[in-house]
């Protein structure tokens, strides 16, 4: 059996870049989640900006033709343990003090609850979930009422107000997660947010092109959602992992490769085109080609922009996070497109997207959203766009994953986590003021700070360098045009961390 360590997760609740996580009953307990409940609904309440009474939210129900007497919010959940007393417990707090909640029927993805946030006005939506967290972990995560995850700005604001809540909490229902207010409406928020993935994508041309597809939403929310959208296609899809298992069969709920060999088998096996996949709140997608292979996030993103411009003819700007491949780059420049880099975190990805100008925003982990749909990412319909995608070229995915190399090149992509033996800040301290102006060999062309330090070299290769915001870690990111290089820029990076440069 694997050791936990708890003492690496934070004690205090905090929200990181995608909400707060912590271990079931050590930090994520009833009545931590009921304080934080409770400075959320301060937040609905008397944030100037982003509350019910905000001049923001205002003109965003003014601009929808929308009226509320009372702050709506949406809860969903997923399916973690414990996950949906967790869900009503929240939507008896907030109900406790008169605000009318839309709760989720059944387990509930993250964009599916962005989606509904928007669809109803709402002032926000909280989601229960620690998305590819392992099992052990829960969370709790705010969508404000522009559907996306919430800034810096907002996150800050709710924090701020947790101080002093202990003495406030009504600890009433700590034992029966129940009151059964009038005010907690249940709803299935499935079916909104499934018609309009249909508007984003074309079923007809799925439906024709007649594809072998496996779906696998790894024991998570997407178990209601994946294959409906298939089927809705007029589809037949094969499916694994369509089932609750609190436990995730014994591996983290996470669409990199070693979750997905399952569903790389199943591919390989019954000779289907693709296998698709989301993570456990269905945010983040997964990939596997008719042979069986991962295809990462970052070439997905890549295969994804061209698949928009040149076959649908979109047009507009692309944005993407500082440690996401160039590949989407050379995407863009071979299109004419202009490209805008953020910092790490699909929040600051969603801000522009909010902006109607971009075409599509990503990040190496996994996070995609398109023009027209909220700015939350979505791993759902990352993989209904990678399956229409196949529909209108008529090739496999490994030829027209060729052919995009062919016109632009190989790009090599790794990225990987080393422990700081360290002090952090004085680590960033020496990076900041001397850094290292060669690497492997290799002059340094620039160095950019947005989120981090980003090495980058003439060829276009780079490393980047990413403390953790929760842990004694660094995260090595590194692109280069050949494995060789590559493999240097990641040492390179490692005898950084240690000091040794």
């Amino acid at each position: 059996m694997t050791n936990i360590n708890l003492s690496s997760y934070p004690a205090a609740v905090k929200f990181g870049t995608s909400g707060w996580r912590a271990p079931i009953a050590d930090g994520f307990t009833a009545f931590n989640l009921q304080r934080l409940t409770q400075a959320l609904l301060s937040h609905i309440i008397e944030n100037p900006e982003y509350g019910f009474q905000g001049d923001q939210y205002r003109r965003h129900l003014k601009e929808k033709g929308l009226k509320h007497k009372k702050p709506l919010v949406i809860v969903g959940y997923d399916t973690r343990f414990m996950s949906e007393q967790f869900a009503r417990l929240v939507a008896d707090v907030l109900a406790s003090n008169a605000v009318s909640v839309k709760l989720a029927q059944n387990p509930a993805p993250v964009p599916a609850v962005a989606f509904a946030v928007v669809k109803y006005g709402a002032v926000g939506g909280v989601t229960i979930t620690a998305s590819e967290g392992r099992h052990f972990l829960s969370g709790f995560k705010w969508t404000p009422f522009w559907g996306g995850p919430a800034i810096p700005e907002v996150t800050e604001d709710i924090e701020k107000r947790l101080h002093g809540t202990i003495s406030s909490v009504n600890r009433a229902g700590l034992h029966e997660f129940a009151f059964n207010s009038p005010l907690v409406e249940p709803v299935d928020i499935s079916e909104c947010y499934l018609q309009h993935i249909e508007t984003l994508i074309d079923f007809k041309r799925i439906k024709k092109a007649g594809l072998k597809i496996c779906v696998d939403p790894l024991f998570g929310s997407a178990i209601s959602y994946l294959r409906p959208l298939l089927e809705r296609a007029g589809l037949k899809p094969d499916g694994i992992h369509e089932y609750r298992d609190v436990l995730f069969g014994g591996k983290p709920p996470y669409t990199g490769p070693d979750s997905l060999a399952d569903l790389s088998k199943r591919v390989t096996g019954n000779r289907l085109d693709i296998g698709v996949a989301c993570d456990c709140d269905g945010d983040r997608f997964g990939i596997i080609d008719s042979d069986g292979n991962w295809i990462s996030p970052n070439e997905v993103l890549a295969l994804a922009l061209d698949h928009l411009v040149r076959n649908r003819g979109m047009k507009g700007r692309v944005c993407r996070s500082v440690v996401t491949s160039h590949f989407v780059d050379a995407v863009a420049r071979s299109h004419g497109l202009e490209i805008r880099e953020t910092p790490v975190g699909f929040k600051f990805v969603g801000e522009l997207m909010r902006t109607g100008n971009y075409i599509i925003g990503g990040e190496e982990s996994g996070g995609f959203s398109i023009l027209g749909h909220v700015p939350e990412k979505d791993g759902m319909l990352a993989c209904m766009l990678i399956i229409e995608m196949l529909a209108y070229d008529k090739k496999p995915l490994k030829k027209i994953r060729q052919d995009l190399h062919k016109r632009l090149g190989e790009f090599f992509s790794v990225k990987t986590s080393m422990p700081i033996m360290d002090d952090m800040e004085r680590m960033i301290e020496r990076l900041t003021l001397k850094p290292p102006l060669a690497l492997a060999g290799f002059s340094v062309w620039r160095i950019d700070q947005t989120d981090g330090f980003k090495f980058i070299l003439r060829d276009g290769s780079w490393l980047g360098l990413r403390p953790s915001g929760t842990e004694p870690m660094v995260r090595i990111y590194a692109e280069a045009t050949g494995q060789k290089k590559l493999d240097q820029l990641v040492q390179a990076g490692k005898e950084i961390i240690k000091g040794k440069f």
